[in-house]
């Protein structure tokens, strides 16, 4: 009877395993965010094989820093399901999905494949949406920083729409720094220059004073000799810079607007719902249930060795016993 219940004690051990670590906790849970939603996981999975393909293509090619872009395009790719994971908040499928598609956007098609040259509004476009996005989280950090989603309601809607803007302002701004800064250490050419055909500047009066004096029908730019032969005078970045922030500054705009009249209505916007994150319910919160499954199954391996601890000293009770009776 004690071999059989022994028996059966090791068979529920084996059959448990061992309880997963913190690391294959995450790791579950990333899994189990990622097939939450079927049109977001379709669309990560395929932007996820074209992004290797072009990685395994580029390393061919020699194009070593594509490469590491590609590397970095399949980590950022996860971002949106860690921050879900980690942060505890569920992002619209909506949003996810446009997230993907504008890093696939930026660095893919825009760096690697150069939209950014061939398509000369590419730059244009993305920066009007990152003003929109950026905008959206920055209403979102406004609604989750409060206790309750009532109480968040309750905040003027004029207030959150231009904590909105300023946030979305404040990472374009952020982000030129970003390009400046890489332009002058690492030599980059992140802030396109453009072509122009007169200047006002103030450095080319003759007698040293602060007026402006004026160039126009600039046709060519000669350096040390040499025609640049670009058709007139290149302006370093400075319009390129203004042009981006103009366009965030547009893409803020519009979603200042939506999220106003969102919270104003008290939450029944279809199209704000779509791109407003929210704190996750406690049933889609997969972190929290993989935490609370490896403990349930560490107290009953613990439960099991107790038991089978038990057993084991009944056994050699009952050993004793028998010896006993056999003297």
């Amino acid at each position: 009877m004690v071999v059989n219940i022994v028996t059966f004690i090791n068979k529920n051990k084996k059959n448990m395993g061992v309880p997963k670590n913190r690391r294959q906790q995450f790791v579950a849970a990333l899994k189990r965010e990622l097939r939450e939603h079927k049109s977001s996981f379709w669309v990560y999975t395929i932007l996820r094989v074209i992004v290797i393909v072009v990685m395994i293509r580029q390393f061919f090619l020699g194009n070593y820093e594509g490469f590491l872009l590609c590397i970095l395009t399949l980590l950022l790719m996860l971002v949106p399901s860690l921050i879900q994971v980690q942060l505890k908040i569920e992002l619209p499928t909506t949003l996810e999905i446009i997230v993907l598609l504008f890093i696939f956007a930026a660095e893919i098609l825009g760096e690697i494949n150069a939209f950014y040259v061939l398509i000369p509004f590419w730059d244009t476009v993305l920066h009007t949406l990152n003003g929109f996005l950026a905008a959206a989280i920055g209403f979102s950090l406004a609604m989750l920083l409060n206790d309750s989603e009532r109480l968040a309601f309750d905040l003027s809607p004029v207030f959150l729409a231009i904590v909105a803007f300023c946030f979305s302002m404040t990472i374009g701004v952020l982000w030129e720094f970003f390009e400046c800064a890489m332009d002058l250490f690492f030599h980059f050419d992140m802030q396109k220059d453009t072509v122009i055909h007169s200047i006002n500047s103030v450095m080319l009066d003759p007698s040293g004073r602060n007026t402006v004096t004026s160039i126009a029908g600039i046709g060519d730019t000669i350096v040390n000799g040499k025609s640049l032969g670009v058709g007139g005078y290149l302006d370093i970045g400075l319009l390129d810079t203004m042009k981006d922030l103009f366009v965030n500054f547009i893409g803020a705009v519009i979603f200042s607007f939506i999220g106003f009249f969102y919270v104003k209505n008290k939450g029944k916007g279809k199209v704000a719902r779509r791109f407003i994150p929210r704190r996750k319910d406690r049933d889609k919160d997969y972190l929290a249930q993989e935490q609370e499954n490896a403990r349930a199954q560490a107290e009953r391996l613990a439960l099991l060795k107790n038991e089978e601890q038990l057993l084991g000293v009944g056994e050699k009770e009952a050993g004793l016993s028998a010896e006993k009776i056999e003297k």
